[in-house]
């Protein structure tokens, strides 16, 4: 069973406009988003920035948990774990 990663309405274009993508022999958050460069360049650049790590207005959840507070791209992942993608909210 593949890891899901669920992608918001603003970033499904990036992605042939699906609402998840599954990858295949993940270990860890990071691998997914690896993974996930060789089949969507341009989704991979949105959730990423030019050093490998998460864009600062992008948040990843495990489960309720942001990646960010477990460890970060190095968060393991197990199959049929699901990875939800959220760009941050600002205004003022």
């Amino acid at each position: 069973m593949p890891v899901v990663v669920r992608l918001p309405t603003v970033l499904r274009s990036f992605a042939g406009g699906a609402e998840q993508v599954e990858v295949a022999d993940a270990g860890t958050v990071g691998a997914v988003f690896a993974a996930l460069e060789q089949q969507y360049p341009a989704l991979h650049h949105r959730i990423t920035d030019d050093q490998g790590g998460l864009r600062r207005h992008v948040n990843v959840y495990l489960g309720d948990d942001n990646v960010r507070d477990l460890d970060d791209l190095a968060t393991p992942v197990s199959h049929g774990d699901e990875l939800l993608v959220l760009p941050a909210v600002s205004g003022g």
